[in-house]
């Protein structure tokens, strides 16, 4: 089989002959499907938890537990609207890199997300009066966005179910990271 051509070292796309050139262009539509899929995924995952757990819960909940909601679901919803535009950036820019000053916007939010995450987490403390069973529900949707951050920006952790135990015990370096990496050279 013909290798398909990519971008080289420094991020250029490699020419292709004839033949390589109309599956090269076949792969990079099937890339651009693909992201896409998971941009527009990802924005709608955090339309859902905002119409569902932000706007539904709280007509039925307590003052101070929906101020606890908020902080729990903001920084999750922060991420996922990271990921979605990620994701639909990806497809515009296929075959090409991120241009420099999107990667540099990623590599800042990389370190911020944490002391997003963190304050969440603050906030939900400070937010309740005591113990309320509602914590469980805050602390869910808080370690989904801790999880969906490790996802994008340490770890990939996400993996068809008849693949997943063996791929992430790969610890693969998200596809995120890879391209906000400033290039050596």
């Amino acid at each position: 089989m013909t290798d398909l051509p990519g971008p080289d070292a420094g991020g250029t796309p490699v020419a292709a002959s004839r033949p390589d050139r109309s599956l090269a262009r076949e792969r990079w539509a099937g890339l651009r499907r693909r992201c896409l899929s998971l941009g527009t995924g990802e924005l709608v995952a955090a339309a859902v938890f905002a119409l569902f757990f932000g706007f539904g819960l709280s007509p039925v909940a307590y003052a101070n537990e929906v101020e606890a909601l908020w902080f729990a679901l903001g920084p999750l919803l922060f991420i996922l609207v990271q990921a979605g535009i990620y994701w639909l950036i990806v497809r515009s820019r296929v075959p090409h890199p991120l241009p420099p000053g999107v990667a540099a916007v990623y590599r800042v939010l990389r370190v911020l997300n944490p002391f997003v995450l963190a304050a969440g987490a603050v906030g939900v403390a400070l937010s309740l009066d005591g113990p309320t069973p509602a914590i469980v529900l805050f602390a869910a949707i808080w370690l989904f966005g801790v999880i969906e951050y490790v996802n994008y920006f340490i770890v990939r952790l996400a993996y068809p179910v008849s693949s997943w135990l063996t791929e992430v015990g790969r610890w693969s370096t998200p596809r995120l990271v890879r391209d906000i990496r400033i290039p050596r050279g």
